[in-house]
């Protein structure tokens, strides 16, 4: 059976996602007052954050239409795993499943499709784009793919971030799931994770980045101890910040023996909304 998956940007691609033949990646658009780009293969990060940071603007972003995703659902695939950013900070999720209604309105239910709520975004989305098509690869069956996919997203995945600032979250009302007080230490830096739904939690917090990003670490040793993660995969996204992030895997390899450790440049809606000097860390266990 052949099959495609189709993710949103907010998926942060490795070189070696950039070459499959099967991957296809709907942009979300990004907007810094009159300025609007598609989140693309031509995003250009360091422009980017240069932009936001001479703007008096808050930056923004809007989900791909439903009509986007139905075109990347044509074609001749029997199929189609969709994976996009958690649904409870995005509209994303739900513009997918419109699209698959168009699809299906059209052209009937010629062939299978799923959409995965990621619960998540950046490298957590990469890291279930590659379980989807490890499973693919080894002739799992559709369902089956589907059925270990949607618990491997909430069982076996986990996301963690720290950001220089919280602002374009704060200003996009991506915060919601925080306490109001929190809203207050808004110059703490916050160490935030995702909760089994896809919001956002508060994990712990410190005076200074390097202090909260040990601190992380130090949270992941707690949440994987004594599992074996030899055989997983850690992902470090950065926004403008690469000697941060080889930090940051420095700081979690003295602790977790991960089996494959990746290092990127996010995305642009995860460099809009994690702003200049963000790390975020995704893995399996």
């Amino acid at each position: 059976m052949s099959y495609k998956i189709v993710v949103d940007s907010c998926c942060d691609l490795t070189q070696d996602m950039k070459k499959w033949d099967n991957l296809q990646v709907v942009p979300l658009t990004l907007e810094i007052g009159d300025y609007r780009i598609f989140d693309d293969e031509n995003f250009d990060q360091d422009d980017f954050i240069r932009r936001t940071r001479e703007s008096s603007v808050v930056g923004k972003s809007a989900c791909p239409s439903p009509e986007a995703f139905k075109q990347a659902y044509e074609g001749d695939y029997d199929d189609i795993y969709v994976l996009t950013i958690t649904s409870k900070l995005s509209g994303t999720y739900n513009s997918a499943l419109q699209g698959k209604a168009l699809y299906e309105e059209e052209y009937g239910d010629t062939k299978n499709i799923h959409v995965f709520d990621s619960r998540a975004t950046s490298g957590l989305e990469t890291i279930v784009a590659q379980k989807i098509k490890n499973l693919a690869d080894s002739g799992a069956e559709f369902k089956q793919v589907v059925d270990t996919v949607e618990d491997y997203i909430v069982n076996h995945t986990e996301l963690y971030f720290c950001l220089e600032s919280l602002d374009v979250l704060k200003n996009n009302g991506r915060l919601f799931a925080l306490a109001a007080t929190l809203l207050e230490k808004i110059r703490v830096k916050l160490v935030c994770k995702r909760t089994e739904e896809g919001n956002i939690s508060l994990a712990g917090q410190d005076l200074t980045i390097n202090r909260a990003l040990t601190k992380m670490a130090n949270f992941m040793a707690e949440k994987l101890d004594g599992k074996d993660v030899s055989r997983e995969t850690l992902v470090i996204a950065h926004v403008c910040c690469e000697d941060r992030a080889k930090l940051v895997a420095d700081k979690i390899s003295a602790k977790m023996n991960f089996g494959n450790v990746t290092i990127l440049k996010a995305s642009g809606l995860n460099s809009l909304y994690a702003a200049d000097g963000g790390i975020i860390v995704s893995f399996s266990y």
